[in-house]
């Protein structure tokens, strides 16, 4: 509250209002998000559902499944140091791809694997961080996938600044920025989200709230109504939608991307989802959360969503869901027997694609690997 010196009277020096030139920079009403999650399956909307549409989703949930369950099983091989599984949140992933055109950019959190390979990211390339071998297995200019981020939001200044001077520069592309519910609680979720507003960049937030924060549940992070309601914050738009409803995140993602690419600025949406896995291997997620609670969420499987209205429709009968698991199987085998293999490292790639030069403290520490790596191999 302002506090105003008035002229003239001394005994009403002051007012506790605001001044008259104070008033709201935005109409708060627009931004606010609906009371509840957006929903097509299993409403009126889903007859209009393109069937196409509806077809390319399911195939792509079913082979996220079975990517999340052959990841989880090479961690157990001792292949992959860790895997994030989204097990139960591929509908977020793969509508958060597909919305994105071919110019965009994807910037992905570390359980984000399944989205970048739904953008077309070899599988094998998308674990290679996960594996332990590089920083990130692919070119991200090649792919428009930022590198997959394992610290809690900081990939989300990153994609405000690319879309930032995208606008400056007056290319047509979006950034699409994907997070958890516990990277919301981080300084780098609220810094992006007051930067992207204020420039009117053309960004697009979308939090993956899946229940936990590892074991830390939302109520524990935040006593907002819902996380969608920070948009308002910001000064911009706030979206509440169900993450298990893949044809829902998708219209709700394109709107989004849509909207920010016609210069409408950026949107905070919230998907309402759950994580059936662990936090990742390492992880014993029945010491926070209890059996009956996974078991409810099994009910709202986003693959059994999407497929009860397919069948309904008779647009999926035995041969088609067939194919859609023979393909997943395919990719499943070629992923295990690729990241089976032994890769060939070489220690000298510690020193690429560190700086566009490299420094003279780099170039020193080059050569003296160089020297040591040298002296090992003479001395065989």
């Amino acid at each position: 509250m302002t506090v105003q010196e008035l002229p003239g009277s001394a005994a009403a020096a002051y007012r506790p209002t605001p001044p008259p030139a104070w008033q709201p920079r935005t109409d708060p009403a627009p931004l606010l998000p609906d009371p509840e999650p957006y929903r097509v399956l299993g409403t009126e909307a889903a007859a209009s559902a393109d069937p196409e549409l509806l077809l390319r989703l399911y195939a792509e949930l079913v082979r996220g499944r079975r990517y999340n369950a052959q990841a989880t099983a090479l961690t157990k091989q001792g292949r992959l140091a860790v895997y994030p599984s989204s097990t139960g949140q591929e509908a977020c992933e793969v509508g958060a791809a597909l919305a994105l055109e071919e110019r965009d950019w994807l910037f992905p959190s570390y359980r984000d694997t399944l989205a970048a390979v739904a953008r077309g990211l070899d599988p094998v390339q998308a674990l290679t961080l996960l594996r332990g071998d590089w920083h990130t297995g692919y070119d991200p200019h090649e792919h428009r996938v930022a590198p997959l981020c394992t610290p809690l939001a900081t990939q989300l200044p990153h994609a405000v600044g690319l879309a930032h001077a995208a606008r400056l520069k007056g290319d047509d592309v979006v950034a699409l920025a994907m997070i958890g519910d516990g990277g919301t609680s981080e300084g780098d979720f609220h810094e992006a989200l007051n930067f992207a507003a204020v420039w009117n960049a053309p960004v697009v937030f979308l939090v993956q709230n899946n229940g936990f924060a590892i074991s830390v549940p939302l109520a524990k992070q935040t006593a907002a109504p819902s996380l969608a309601h920070k948009a308002v914050g910001y000064g911009m738009p706030g979206r509440l939608v169900d993450g298990n409803d893949a044809v829902a995140v998708h219209e709700v993602l394109g709107e989004a991307v849509t909207r920010a690419r016609r210069g409408g600025g950026p949107t905070l949406i919230e998907a309402v989802t759950y994580r059936m896995d662990a936090h990742t291997n390492a992880d014993d997620a029945t010491r926070y959360r209890a059996d009956s609670e996974v078991e409810t969420w099994r009910a709202h499987d986003p693959i059994q969503l999407l497929e009860r209205e397919l069948t309904q429709r008779g647009l999926l009968d035995d041969e088609a869901r067939q194919a859609a698991t023979r393909a997943a199987e395919a990719m499943a085998a070629d992923l295990r027997e690729r990241m089976n293999a032994d890769p060939v490292l070489d220690p000298m790639d510690l020193f690429e694609h560190v700086y566009a030069r490299q420094t003279a403290q780099l170039r020193e520490q080059a050569a003296q690997l160089r020297a040591e790596l040298d002296a090992e191999e003479e001395a065989r």
